[in-house]
Order: C-alpha cells, then sequence, then structure tokens
C-alpha cells in the first residue's frame, strides 16, 4: 500500500493540469490478468489511479467468452469458466501471431478445451459454439474493449488514447498484432511499452539521482513468464529557463528472460499431482485430465491453494462433485509442494544470471534488485533469490501487481498532447531483438561495405534509419532477427517481413541513356518506433547525371550567379538549359537603335559551357508481401473482424440496457411497496382506492418479471415500467409537495419581507434610483403576495389526495423573475457630475499660449529619448547575463 500512496502523492506535483476532458490510461496485459490505470484531473480524485472493474477489483480475469451468442469478458467470462471451460477463451495475449501448432501445444499443455484451429495465414484462431471462427486478434480486442470501458467508468467519458505494456520477448510479429487488436477495439495505441520500463519509471519518478547514480536490477516473475532487466540510473544537466537544473533519466542496459517460467508453471505441477491423486481414488481407470469440466474446477482451487501455502506451510483442497459426483479432498505441504518444483527454482535465477554475465558487472555492483509480478510472493523463489544474491533482504519497494500498470500510465501521461508531467525523467528504452534486412533480385551483387544490421540488440528506441544499395532494377527486401539474438517464442523463421520495391527499372530505362557520374542508387528509410515496431517506411531511386550547358556569360558578377546556379542545381529535380538558351535567343533579337543597347547585347550573347551535376529523386513503390502466421490481418480480413465486433458490440450494449432496464424496474417496485406499507404521507396524499389499484399494479408486474420477464427485451421493461410510473409518481409528487410547497411559500414571505427593507434602504442609500422603476418592484411585489394568499386559500379548500392548486415550482418562479428585477434595479449606477465648460479665452491670449506651449514641448522627444538612454544600463545590469539565457 505504502508505494502506491506514494505515487499517488507524487502526482499531484508531477503532472501538469489537463483541459476538462483530457485522459489517458495504460493496460498491463498480462498471460492470465489485467490491470487498468487513467491519468485524470478532477477535483476530489488521484489523478493517477489504478481503475476498479465492475466488482470494484483492481486486476480482472484476461478472459472473453462466447456463449448463446453473447460476448462476455473478464469477471462476467470467469463466472461461466467451470459450467462452459470451452466457451471460455484465456491465453489469448500468448497466442497472438503464433502459428498454429505451437498454439495447439500449448493449449494442450494447459488443459484449454477450447476449440483451436488454423486460419488462413496458419495461425491460430478459435471456433466459438455457433462455428463462427474469430482470430485471436479479435479475441485480443474483445478483451481490450473490456479494458477499456474500465478506463472509461473510472473516468467518466470516453478514453481513447492509452500505453500497452508489453513483455520483452514479444516479437514484431506480436507488437503487430497487439496494435491491430487495439484497433478493433476502438481504442488509440499511443505506445507499446517493455514491462520492464513501466517499472523502471514507476520506481524513479520520486528519486533523485543527481547526487548518485545506480544500477537497478527488475527481476518479474508472472503468471506465464520470468524476466531481469538491468536499468542504470542517473542524470544530466539541463537549461531551463536560463538556469542549469539536474533531469534524472534512466537507461535500460540489458534484458533476460524465460518465456515460459512463471507461476502458471508451479500450478500445473500441483494440478497433475492432484488429478493423480484423484485418479487413484476412483481406481476404475479414469483420467479426469480428459474432462474439460473436472479440469477447470480442479485448477481454479489449486490456484488457492498455491496461494494459501505461500503464508503457511501446509495447505487443504476440496471440491465437491469433481468428477460424476464425486467429491475430492487432500491436503499437501509448501515441503512437497518445493520438491514438485525442484527444477523450476534454478531456473527462475537463469535471466538474472545472463543479465550479470552480459553487462559484465558484479552482484556487488547492485544497487538493489526489486521484485515484481505474482509469483515472486512463492517463499521458495524468494530463498533462493536471497542465497544467490547474498542478500538477507529482498527490494520489495514497489507493488509486486500494479508497478508496470502505473509506470506505463506516467508514461501514457507523457506522451498525450493534454497531459504533461511536470517532473522530469528520461526514459530511454532499447529494442529487445537485433534486426538485419537482406536484398534480393535479378543481378544484384551484395556490396559487401553495405552493413546489412539495421538494429543492434538494445538499440534506443525510437530512431530513423537509411540504408542505401547500387542497384538498377527493381527487388525484395526482408527483415530478419538477428542471427545471434533468441528467436520469440513460437517463431521458427528469422525472417519477418518482406517488401517488394518496384519502379526502379523503369526509372533506369528513363534516365539510363543519359550521362551518369555515379551508378545508380536507392536509397531505403526505415524506423525503429517507440513502440519497437520495425518497418521499411519509404523508398527512392537516385539518379545523379553530368553534362555541359551553354549559360551566359556576361561579366564576373554574372560567372559568379551562373556558379552559383550550378552548384545549387546539384539537388534539384528540373532541367533549366533550355530556358537559359531561350532567353540568350532572344537577348540577341533586341532592339539595336542604341549604340548602348547593342554592347548590352552583345554582352547578353556571349556564353560559356558549364560542367552541370544534377540529382534526380524519385519514389519508388513500397509493397508489404509478409505472408504466414506472422503477417497482420489484410484489409479484407480486418473490415470482416471489425463489422463482427461491431455486432457483439451493438449486442452487449443492448444486453446493458435491458439489465439495467431490470434492475430499475425490480428497484421501483421494491422501493413502492415499502412506502404504501410504511410511509404515513402516502396514506394522506392517495385514496384507498388508489392504494390498491397501485397494489395490484405492482404485484402483477413483479410476478411478470419473475416469469415471463426473464427473457423479456428492454423495451418490455421500460413499457411496464413506464405503465406503473403512470399510476404512481402522480402520488409521489403529491407527497413530495405535502412539504416543499408550504417550505416554498415561507421563503416567498421571508424574501418579500427582506425587499420591504431593501426598497427603504433605496431611498437614503440610492437616491438616484428612478422613482419609476423602484414603484414598479414594490408593485410586483403586491402581486406576488396577493397571488400567493389566493393560492393558499384555494390549497385549503383542495383535498390533499387531489391535484394540487398550485406548486413549489410555481414560487420559486415568480420569487425568481422578482430577484431579477430588484437585481436590475439595484445595479443602476451613480450618474456622473456633470462639469461645466470653461468660457473661451481671448484669440490674442490663446495665440500667446499656443507659441509658448509649442516652443516648450518641441525638446520633450530628445529629453525622453536621453532619459531612456540613460536609464538602459541599469536594465542591462539587472538582467541575467546574456550567455544563460535559454529555454
Amino acid at each position: 500500500m505504502a508505494p502506491r500512496l506514494l505515487l499517488l502523492a507524487l502526482v499531484a506535483a508531477a503532472v501538469a493540469v489537463p483541459p476538462a476532458s483530457a485522459a489517458v490510461a495504460s493496460i498491463d496485459l498480462g498471460s492470465e490478468w489485467l490491470k487498468v490505470a487513467a491519468v485524470h484531473l478532477a477535483p476530489g480524485r488521484a489523478p493517477i489511479a489504478v481503475a476498479i472493474n465492475e466488482m470494484s477489483k483492481r486486476k480482472s480475469p484476461a478472459l472473453a467468452a462466447l456463449a448463446d451468442g453473447n460476448r462476455l469478458a473478464g469477471e462476467e467470462a470467469a463466472g461461466i469458466t467451470a459450467r462452459h471451460p470451452a466457451k471460455v477463451f484465456s491465453r489469448m495475449r500468448d497466442l497472438l501471431a503464433k502459428p498454429f501448432p505451437y498454439a495447439r501445444a500449448l493449449a494442450d499443455s494447459l488443459f484449454l478445451p477450447y476449440d483451436l484451429v488454423q486460419d488462413a495465414r496458419g495461425a491460430a484462431a478459435v471456433r466459438a459454439d455457433d462455428g463462427q471462427v474469430y482470430t485471436v486478434e479479435e479475441i485480443v480486442a474483445m478483451v481490450l474493449h473490456y479494458a477499456s470501458g474500465i478506463a472509461d467508468a473510472h473516468v467518466g467519458l470516453p478514453v481513447r488514447d492509452a500505453v500497452v505494456a508489453v513483455p520483452p520477448y514479444f516479437g514484431q510479429a506480436e507488437r503487430r498484432a497487439l496494435t491491430q487488436a487495439a484497433q478493433l477495439a476502438g481504442f488509440n495505441v499511443l505506445a507499446l511499452v517493455n514491462e520492464h520500463a513501466g517499472a523502471a519509471l514507476q520506481y524513479g519518478i520520486d528519486k533523485d539521482f543527481s547526487n548518485e547514480s545506480r544500477h537497478v536490477i527488475f527481476y518479474d516473475m508472472g503468471s506465464g513468464s520470468t524476466y531481469a532487466a538491468l536499468v542504470y540510473y542517473s542524470s544530466y544537466s539541463a537549461k531551463e529557463f536560463g538556469k542549469t537544473v539536474s533531469v534524472n533519466q534512466f537507461q535500460v542496459k540489458d534484458v533476460r528472460w524465460n518465456s515460459k517460467l512463471g507461476g502458471l508453471e508451479m500450478e500445473m505441477r500441483l494440478v497433475n499431482y492432484f488429478a493423480d491423486q484423484f485418479n487413484k481414488q476412483l481406481g476404475n481407470g479414469d483420467d479426469i485430465r480428459q474432462s474439460p469440466k473436472a479440469m477447470a474446477k480442479l485448477k481454479k482451487q489449486v490456484k488457492r491453494t498455491k496461494e494459501i501455502l505461500s503464508a503457511n506451510t501446509a495447505a487443504p483442497i476440496s471440491v465437491e462433485s469433481l468428477y460424476n459426483d464425486i467429491d475430492f479432498r487432500s491436503t499437501i505441504t509448501r515441503e512437497k509442494f518445493e520438491e514438485l518444483c525442484e527444477d523450476l527454482w534454478e531456473q527462475a535465477l537463469t535471466p538474472i544470471k545472463d543479465v550479470l554475465a552480459q553487462s559484465g558487472m558484479k552482484i556487488s555492483d547492485i544497487y538493489a534488485v526489486e521484485l515484481i509480478g505474482g509469483a515472486t510472493r512463492v517463499p521458495k523463489l524468494q530463498t533462493k533469490l536471497q542465497e544467490f544474491l547474498g542478500r538477507s533482504e529482498l527490494d520489495k519497494h514497489l507493488d509486486a501487481d500494479e508497478a508496470i500498470v502505473l509506470g506505463a500510465s506516467l508514461h501514457a501521461a507523457n506522451l498525450s498532447d493534454g497531459i504533461k508531467l511536470n517532473r522530469k525523467l528520461g526514459m530511454i528504452d532499447g529494442s529487445t531483438y537485433g534486426f538485419v534486412f537482406e536484398i534480393d533480385g535479378p543481378d544484384y551483387v551484395k556490396d559487401e561495405s553495405t552493413d546489412q544490421v539495421l538494429v543492434p540488440r538494445m538499440k534506443k528506441m525510437p530512431i530513423k534509419l537509411f540504408r542505401s544499395i547500387k542497384h538498377t532494377k527493381d527487388f525484395d527486401v526482408s527483415l530478419s532477427y538477428d542471427k545471434a539474438s533468441e528467436l520469440p517464442p513460437g517463431v521458427l523463421s528469422h525472417k519477418f517481413a518482406d517488401y517488394a520495391i518496384s519502379g526502379l527499372t523503369e526509372t533506369t530505362e528513363k534516365y539510363g541513356s543519359r550521362n551518369l557520374s555515379a551508378p545508380i542508387k536507392a536509397n531505403l528509410h526505415f524506423s525503429l518506433s517507440r513502440s519497437g515496431i520495425i518497418s521499411l517506411d519509404r523508398a527512392e531511386a537516385v539518379i545523379e547525371i553530368t553534362e555541359w550547358v551553354e549559360v551566359p556569360k556576361k561579366n564576373v558578377t554574372l560567372e559568379t550567379n551562373t556558379t552559383d546556379q550550378t552548384l545549387s542545381a546539384e539537388s534539384g529535380t528540373s532541367d533549366s538549359t533550355t530556358d537559359s538558351k531561350e532567353n540568350s535567343s532572344s537577348g540577341s533579337d533586341a532592339d539595336n537603335s542604341s549604340t548602348t543597347n547593342d554592347e548590352s547585347n552583345v554582352q547578353d550573347t556571349i556564353t560559356e559551357k558549364v560542367l552541370k551535376k544534377r540529382t534526380f529523386r524519385v519514389p519508388l513503390k513500397v509493397t508489404e508481401k509478409t505472408a504466414g502466421a506472422a503477417s497482420i490481418l489484410s484489409k479484407e480480413l480486418y473490415s470482416e473482424a471489425k463489422s463482427r465486433l461491431d455486432v457483439l458490440n451493438k449486442k452487449d450494449a443492448e444486453r446493458r440496457r435491458t439489465a439495467e432496464l431490470k434492475n430499475n424496474l425490480e428497484s421501483y417496485i421494491y422501493s413502492m411497496k415499502e412506502k404504501l406499507e410504511e410511509s404515513t404521507d402516502m396514506l394522506t396524499v392517495s385514496t384507498e382506492q388508489e392504494r390498491e389499484s397501485f397494489t395490484e399494479k405492482l404485484s402483477e408486474v413483479q410476478d411478470w418479471l419473475y416469469m415471463d420477464g426473464e427473457e423479456a427485451q428492454a423495451n418490455e421493461f421500460q413499457e411496464r415500467l413506464d405503465q406503473l410510473k403512470a399510476m404512481g409518481d402522480p402520488i409521489l409528487f403529491r407527497m413530495s409537495e405535502l412539504k416543499a410547497r408550504p417550505a416554498a411559500c415561507g421563503s416567498a414571505r421571508l424574501y418579500l419581507t427582506e425587499l420591504q427593507k431593501i426598497v427603504k434602504n433605496w431611498e437614503t442609500s440610492k437616491p438616484w434610483l428612478p422613482k419609476k422603476r423602484v414603484d414598479e418592484v414594490v408593485s410586483e411585489a403586491d402581486k406576488l403576495k396577493a397571488w400567493l394568499e389566493e393560492k393558499e386559500a384555494l390549497q385549503k379548500s383542495t383535498p390533499v389526495h387531489s391535484l394540487p392548486a398550485f406548486t413549489s415550482e410555481e414560487v420559486y418562479k415568480k420569487v425568481l423573475a422578482l430577484q431579477d428585477k430588484v437585481s436590475s434595479v439595484n445595479r443602476i449606477p451613480k450618474p456622473k457630475p456633470k462639469v461645466e465648460k470653461k468660457p473661451p479665452k481671448e484669440d490674442a491670449n490663446k495665440d500667446k499660449t499656443d507659441s509658448s506651449e509649442s516652443a516648450s514641448s518641441e525638446p520633450e522627444p530628445e529629453s525622453t529619448e536621453k532619459s531612456s538612454e540613460s536609464d538602459a544600463p541599469e536594465k542591462t545590469n539587472d538582467s541575467e547575463p546574456e550567455s544563460h539565457d535559454e529555454l
């Protein structure tokens, strides 16, 4: 709790005030859970906070389900897992852009019973119970749509920009697929941030590194993976408003991982252990691993047992009707659990050992090893880390579950247009994979001098990249992982992207016959985004031509100008030789009637040959032709997926509206029945016949609600609610007026009494007020008083169970109208005193005065200038030195 409170206290000073509508979110999408944080400044609320879901929980299951034509996500999907395990889709993040065989093997190892199929790309997809096939991107989009809804509910308005945290081992295909899934979910991804960078940002935002730099290792064991990241914190000096300030920063030096080791692997050891126990209990050769419902129940209870073992030396497990109505009960000790996972403890240390080995650092060089991730709570893992690090205490300054999402929210605020961080913390993250490019094309000869490595591992992001090749025909470009790097999970080929470059052959044919000063080149422009996605953005052909051209030679000045034009033509794309010749010809045809003109024309017609160099840059067409499981959805597939999700969104909205109206109807019935039974005011303002009819109608609708209403549509609930309100609202109105009307009349009389004092005070304090306007106020007050007396007399003769003679709202409207009139009179300003004009002076005196004034006023500008000049040095001395006046 302490780190969370610390961050919230800090953010008040760390986030600049945005417009009222500015809000961004961050999503930590894990293998099993998701967390959402929102950045939104509103009175009385924390500017950055973890958003809670519909069950008031700070983390939600990363699940989506398709059951009976309805889409469920998060807590709703988790609620049907035990009854319909085949309809609930889990671990979808880990199946993004994965080949079908890999996805099938992963699902089988985790006893995931949903129907996995292969899509047209060769990637994994799922088939719903109605036969419709959904890509993994669509299922992930459903989960992200749910997460976006949590942010919307927290902020109170739609949040359309978010940062999504991803594990460091995510490759190019996974990052692109996740970005596309977010687009399907309906929000814009400001960036994908590596999980370790988010945690490092949250760790450093409230610290000062100006006096001491430090190396920190972030060790994260979550549900599905483990990694260790080495981060270096330091500071640098910068100029701000003429002053030198210290700015903190961090740089991710290295990160190593095990993409298969996590808390879920430990749970599966327990699942198999208890499954074997129950199979022995059955004794008939049956294996509950073949029963999806039995395994769903067992996995749910095993999770609880594992959590208990983190705080106790032994834990029970109890599953009612696990299989064939047979209950299962057992116990396990922490010692036995640690024995089942014996081989995992050493594997858990591998990432941190690799980070230290690759960086050449010793344990003593590390300032802290911060633990994040839910699985780091396992006592045996902490013991192994303590033994390896030689420390009696481990660093746990961050919230193990929320550090990443809170750090990602700070990154989102920094990237947002409407919200900025006042406290600066520079973030330098690097690419977790190295990338190379290859050229393939007809007659292409590989240039050994061309650097094939585009991005070395841990190269900072974002960055623009440029490569140039010598070639004359269309060619292909492929991007691959550096063979020295480990491939992403499930990826079998180093190549992940293919591009076709066209237009170079045509360009060569067009310009190849001209005098080339250099071989034709193709420039390739790449970019590595802050999300860690590398792409070939554009390409262009570069043609350099050298030719002799005649240019006018008039004089030295003309020659100088000609030289300047020749030099500047190197970067041009148009030929100006023809224009020069035309100008020379027109000069020779000039008028010869004057000798001076003849000499000028002779000078104009003198030409000289100049070697001119021109460079042409012709854009080339870049077409991506990546295929296979690593490719993103095509425009057609994306459009189809978007249409399917839009239909589900509408059904979800209608389902939520139906549930809301049903709840409103049920609440109205119970509320009105309670009032009819207990409220004495209700008895006063209604007749017995009204109450009997209303009670009968309430019972009728209540019976329908719990019988035929279970499958009713939203409009049916609304219709019956309107019927009840038509009978009940008049009674409620009369009941509210029973007290509101006398209160309104009392307020009106009180104001009329006060108004008499106001008018009397005007006579002494504001005598300039027009008598007619004051009389109008007094007249309106008398009318209001007479109207009140008349209506109150009429109300006394009106039964309380009938329509009131007048309402409290009418009283307040008349009082407000009178108040406006009083205010308009009270605002009348005091008239300005009349100023008498002075008599005109004699003309002679006037002329004399004018001449003297003119004489005395002429030197004044000089005096003013001298004064300003004499003041200037003083201003200069008071200002800061010019060298420090920087932004």
